[in-house]
């Protein structure tokens, strides 16, 4: 093979990065995050959803299906599916999508203990998958799951299975390090052996990062013959996370001649917005897309332009799409919003842009400038606020803090149509709200969750006037997050408190009549498509 072939990025952030602790998107931010992927980012392939999860993920799935189909990118959707003929592929088929990623066990150790099947009922059921799913106009790729362990303790099963797929119509075979345990010179000779004796057959390699060498095994896999990688925006995903495709996008553009489609110039933007969906933090110093990766060189320049090119390498911050934008004032009208939407490539419905206009409007008459920094912060706000019932809401609120006096708030909530007040002092402000509300919820003999993290950020170059975001993370028999935004900071917790309320309520609607293994059933799935 020639070393200008194409190498395909398979983006996973919507189903393997939603496997994150706590991370959760809503219908409307996986179409987004599409859109984006797609359309801006030019990846090849995404992955968005495993089949049979819960009725939320199918919405997700639907509105992306369809946006594809009108766009021509249903191709490259593509939905994880089971060896469960025909409950998976029935599920892919009424969502719309056409590919299938059939997960099939790719150690012998997975297939005796977990399946406990045979090699020879695993392959005939993996056969009869394909043939249905073909039947039903879907095609299949095939992940061999666990296979690095497989590689490494049961190599004839692995190659056999590679052997058997080989014959039948399965576009490509994903080999992924589920565990993330394996070194660079080990992908390199694993994968050097499948592709020399399998050189027809399109391979992809899916690395995890819990020994931070996701991006070293990925560039291995490249050199010895895999044609895809499967990356996630920002490196998300459980446990340590998967290959993040900025940092892979980097690294195959400086040290290989393959050609890739991405654009690189829009990482920075779409990194920064999955991070605002998702709640999970960018660290600093991050590769690529952290806050003080670029920050180095600022003193230098100082110095004279004999010196610099001892500071630089390539890894320029307008590469990836990096620099700062104008303010949107109060004064910005739709069309001005409308155009700094554009530029990030993001496509709202329209009540969805009215809204977002509005808050701009309302945030502008708060504080004096709102920056294109600040519109994932809000665009986040409104899709959440349009998910969410509001049966439970603050209606009214005072608060007091004088020096050497305890903080003291007055509260009045409206639940379910009636009105309820008390007061409370605390040791802070938020904190009297919570004993004002619990005391409201302890009348109603009604339990509140626990409050495990609590986050307050300010949009990147925020001045003391910037409106501020808090992400508060509870437990209420699962882990989720919700956000508010204001330009106060207790004002801004209040508003996240008030969103876990409603999704608690509708968590307990559900729950009343159901028995114990409903509710478990009922946590994993139903809390995916209402928390925040």
């Amino acid at each position: 093979m020639g070393h200008h072939r194409k190498i395909e990025i398979m983006d996973t952030t919507l189903r393997d990065g939603e496997q994150t602790s706590g991370v959760s998107f809503l219908p409307s931010e996986k179409l987004q995050i599409a859109k984006l992927l797609l359309e801006e980012l030019k990846v090849d392939r995404i992955e968005v959803a495993s089949a049979r999860v819960s009725e939320g993920e199918m919405e997700g799935v639907k509105k992306i299906t369809q946006w594809a189909s009108e766009k021509g990118f249903l191709d490259k959707v593509e939905v994880l599916g089971f060896v469960d003929t025909p409950t998976s592929v029935d599920w892919i088929a009424d969502s719309g999508a056409k590919v299938m990623n059939l997960l099939t066990k790719g150690s012998l150790n997975h297939l005796t203990h977990q399946l406990r099947k045979t090699q020879e009922q695993h392959f005939e059921e993996i056969r009869e998958s394909i043939a249905y799913a073909n039947k039903k106009g879907i095609h299949v790729n095939v992940y061999l799951e666990d296979w690095s362990n497989g590689m490494r303790n049961s190599m004839s099963y692995t190659m056999e299975l590679i052997g058997f797929l080989s014959q039948l119509p399965v576009k490509r075979i994903m080999l992924p390090d589920t565990l993330g345990l394996l070194h660079p010179r080990e992908v390199a000779h694993f994968i050097k052996l499948i592709t020399t004796e399998y050189p027809d057959c399109h391979f992809d390699f899916h690395a995890h990062n819990d020994y931070d060498l996701s991006v070293a095994n990925v560039l291995e896999a490249i050199y010895n013959g895999v044609v895809g990688i499967h990356t996630t925006i920002n490196g998300l995903g459980e446990r340590a996370g998967n290959a993040p495709l900025e940092s892979v996008i980097a690294v195959l553009k400086d040290f290989t001649d393959y050609r890739l489609n991405v654009q690189e110039n829009k990482i920075f933007r779409v990194s920064k917005l999955v991070e605002q969906f998702s709640g999970q933090h960018i660290p600093a110093n991050k590769p690529v897309v952290g806050e003080n990766v670029f920050t180095q060189t600022a003193g230098i320049h100082a110095d004279g332009d004999n010196k610099k090119n001892l500071y630089f390498n390539d890894l320029l911050p307008e590469r990836f799409g990096r620099q700062r934008k104008y303010a949107l004032g109060k004064s910005s009208g739709k069309a001005n919003i409308l155009k700094n939407l554009q530029e990030l490539g993001i496509s709202l419905e329209p009540d969805e842009l009215a809204k977002v206009t509005q808050k701009v409007i309302e945030l502008g008459d708060k504080k004096e400038r709102v920056t294109t920094e600040d519109l994932p912060y809000i665009i986040s706000d409104v899709l959440q606020n349009n998910s969410v019932a509001k049966d439970i809401s603050i209606e009214g609120y005072h608060m007091t803090h004088s020096k050497g006096l305890k903080p003291t708030v007055q509260l009045k909530m409206k639940i379910h149509g009636a009105y309820y007040e008390q007061s409370a002092s605390g040791d802070g402000q938020y904190d009297s709200f919570m004993k004002a509300l619990k005391k409201i919820y302890k009348s109603l003999n009604k339990e509140l969750p626990l409050l495990s993290d609590y986050h307050v950020s300010i949009p990147p170059g925020g001045k003391t006037d910037a409106f501020v975001e808090t992400v508060i993370t509870w437990e209420y028999g699962k882990i989720f997050k919700t956000k508010g935004l204001d330009s106060d900071q207790t004002v801004a917790a209040m508003m996240a408190t008030e969103r876990m309320l409603n999704i608690i309520a509708k968590i307990d609607s559900k729950n009343k009549p159901n028995t114990d293994s409903e509710n478990k059933n009922f946590y994993g799935n139903e809390y995916r498509t209402i928390a925040g």
